[in-house]
């Protein structure tokens, strides 16, 4: 098994490293790409220093079997026929072909039998944001179709890249000095300050990013589902949280949601609000689960149902989820 990703110094390059030697991801050679200022640097994958390979129209690709690419959507539209054209399969973590029609959008808790048609060889990985929802809302979806979901997201730095992460820490410097604050990666100062605002916004006053948790979600569940969401832009280093209410066709109680939850891939129940305890980005930095805690009936809605989710948008939100994308393939033999 000859593995590739694609963009390797960026923040879910490094983490790509990182998910597939922790969890032993079963290949013979791995090969590093990046852009032509990566190019030579040496990374570390299990003792063993692999260089940084420039990126090019060739066959490099040649004998590839899987490339994790998270390049950005311009990379991944120029170079996609590059990439497969030996017949590897992209496991693409851009925005570039969420919505084709002809690639699966992914979410192995939930989707995974998606992969197994794939006309031009291409799986995308969903927006960090709709990974995080859909894995809680696949057990409820068990319980009982839903029809409608509200949903505000309090994103950490993280998800504007490695950048942006190191702009929030030198900001926090800058306001604990008193100096003056430098602004680059986001519209306004992120430090002491949250901005009500991820991505652009689009004609009808919602940004992309909130479109983006609409379109992925309907697509990802096959499913008419409604979705509502204001994403806001925290200043957390790392993990997504989000605040989802919930409306299903039936109603359902709080104890049966609970055990869906609890038996359900992909999820971790913290849940004692009586002795404090609920998800907090503090704790699950480098964890694998969608961490739900604040479960409880909506007051407003007798068929709804509201909880609080936090989860690690570098790992679950991108790198973790190709990582098991890849993993479903192996394992089904379905390269």
């Amino acid at each position: 098994m000859k593995v590739a990703i694609v963009g390797v110094s960026g923040a879910v390059g490094q983490e790509f490293l990182k998910v597939l030697e922790q969890r032993n991801f079963p290949l013979s050679e791995l090969v590093l790409f990046g852009s032509a200022r990566s190019a030579g640097a040496e990374y570390e994958f299990k003792g063993k220093k692999i260089k940084v390979k420039e990126l090019k129209h060739n066959d490099d690709f040649k004998g590839i079997d899987i490339v994790l690419a998270s390049a950005g959507a311009g990379t991944s539209k120029e170079f996609a026929s590059t990439f497969t054209k030996h017949g590897a399969v992209v496991i693409d973590n851009s925005s570039a072909f969420r919505m084709d029609a002809d690639v699966p959008l992914v979410v192995p808790e939930v989707n995974p039998e998606a992969c197994d048609n794939r006309p031009r060889n291409i799986i995308a990985n969903p927006n960090c944001t709709t990974i995080q929802l859909v894995v809680a809302l696949k057990p409820i979806e068990k319980l009982s179709h839903i029809t409608r979901i509200n949903v505000a997201t309090y994103q950490a730095a993280s998800g504007a890249g490695a950048a942006a992460m190191d702009e929030l820490q030198e900001q926090m410097r800058q306001v604990v000095n008193g100096e003056e604050v430098t602004v680059n990666k986001f519209a306004y100062q992120l430090a002491m300050n949250i901005i009500p605002q991820v991505d652009v916004f689009t004609d009808n006053a919602y940004t992309k990013e909130e479109m983006k948790m609409y379109h992925e979600t309907q697509k990802i569940m096959a499913s008419d589902i409604q979705v509502s969401a204001t994403c806001v832009r925290i200043p957390v280093m790392r993990n997504h949280s989000e605040a989802i209410w919930v409306e299903t066709e039936r109603e359902l109680s709080v104890e049966e949601v609970r055990a869906a939850f609890e038996s359900a891939p992909g999820i971790t129940m913290i849940d004692d609000p009586a002795n404090k305890k609920y998800p907090m980005p503090l704790f699950a930095a480098s964890e694998d689960d969608v961490f739900i805690g604040r479960l409880r009936k909506d007051v407003a809605n007798p068929k709804g149902i509201t909880f609080w989710s936090v989860s690690d948008q570098i790992r679950k939100g991108a790198a973790l989820n190709a990582v098991q994308i890849a993993e479903y393939l192996v394992n089904n033999n379905k390269l």
